[in-house]
């Protein structure tokens, strides 16, 4: 099956060819994996490269100079995984969090195939966090609700690390009902995979307030 978003996908990211075979290696590991697994919802996989490629390539742009990256929730690999592939010829590495087994021998393997510069952590988050004080982005997808990623992740937001966090269109909920356990500094970049989704991008974060 072919994708007819895939050429539109791959001309806007601006990979190499190399990189396009990498993509399409983890567009068949998911294909095959998916039926054994349930890694994403299996309506989406006729749109994979809109839907999933597209979605986790745009994280790049909001970060061109990072190189240490942190997939919390790593699941399928979105965005963790496809970020490793297209960054790699940038020098960007990626460690994969995902307390899931099953999915972590997805990722295990579909980064060997793929040859991505990744550390798979068969952990949950909050047992591994503090490991990762200097990381320069931090991402999840899907995970939880922002006061809860705020949660795990405050260790690295509270210095320096910055969080870009794809969200729907409850996002404006999400951020009113961490405002009040978190001072957050953050924007919204729009989506360009979906017209009413948002990346929360936070910059930094201050201590839960004690009112």
């Amino acid at each position: 099956m072919t994708d007819p978003d895939r050429a539109r996908v791959l001309a806007g990211s601006r990979v190499s060819r190399e990189t396009a075979e990498r993509l399409d290696l983890y567009v068949a590991q998911l294909r095959r994996w998916q039926p054994i697994k349930n890694l994403v919802g299996p309506a989406t996989l006729t749109e994979v490269w809109s839907r999933h490629i597209d979605d986790a390539l745009q994280l790049l742009d909001l970060a061109p100079e990072a190189r240490s990256w942190l997939d919390l929730g790593s699941g399928a690999g979105i965005p963790g995984l496809i970020l490793a592939i297209a960054g790699a010829e940038r020098g960007i590495r990626v460690d994969l969090v995902e307390s899931n087994a099953r999915k972590c021998a997805f990722l295990t393997e579909t980064a060997r195939l793929t040859e991505a510069p990744v550390r798979v952590r068969n952990a949950r988050i909050e047992a591994v966090i503090d490991a990762y004080v200097g990381t320069e982005i931090v991402c999840a997808r899907a995970l939880a609700p922002m006061t809860q990623l705020l949660a795990w992740t405050a260790p690295l937001l509270k210095t320096g690390t910055t969080g870009l966090f794809p969200k729907g269109r409850d996002v404006q909920a999400e951020l009113t009902q961490a405002a009040t356990q978190w001072t957050v500094v953050n924007d919204l970049v729009p989506s360009r995979t979906d017209s009413e989704a948002r990346i929360v991008r936070v910059t930094a974060l201050a201590a839960p307030s004690h009112r």
